[in-house]
């Protein structure tokens, strides 16, 4: 899983940010935007519209609560900018789901190209249908927590568990 991109080093450089407000997917992306610390020459609005954009051709919920917002092409070019934004919604919010559930956690990526784009969806998917991680996310671990449950899976999966 995961090639060389280390996730939690992603979230890490991403950070994790609680309660975030919205009542609608738009408005809780607008304020994860706001909120999150930004690559040096990103703009924020160029960022939440490409991630809306993205949203309205299909949502990105996983499921079990979890949607993996993201710009459709890359918007940084350095693989040394990239990250992964935690975000855990103040209140659950409707989002197109299969499984109907509302979404009260964002994974926001930002990735450098398709190949490190489709290696942190992996890497995220398969995180995302492990119930202990399910679990987790619905205690609202602190960063630490969060990073440290990341890294022992991936310290797992690299040991081929």
């Amino acid at each position: 899983m995961g090639g060389n991109i280390s996730l939690a080093e992603l979230v890490g450089r991403g950070g994790v940010y609680f309660n975030i407000s919205g009542s609608t997917s738009s408005e809780a992306l607008s304020e994860a935007v706001k909120a999150m610390s930004l690559p040096k020459g990103l703009d924020r609005d160029k960022l939440l519209t490409a991630i809306l954009e993205r949203e309205s051709l299909m949502p990105t919920a996983l499921g079990n609560g979890i949607a993996i917002p993201h710009p459709r092409s890359p918007m940084v070019t350095d693989p040394e900018a990239q990250r992964v934004a935690v975000f855990f919604l103040k209140t659950p919010i409707p989002y197109s789901a299969l499984d109907r559930k509302p979404v009260s956690t964002f994974f926001l990526i930002l990735s450098s190209d398709a190949k490190s784009h489709l290696s942190i969806l992996a890497s995220l998917s398969y995180l995302c249908q492990k119930t202990e991680f399910i679990s987790l996310l619905g205690s609202r671990p602190s960063t630490e927590e969060l990073m440290d449950h990341i890294a022992k899976a991936e310290a797992s999966w690299a040991a081929g568990e």
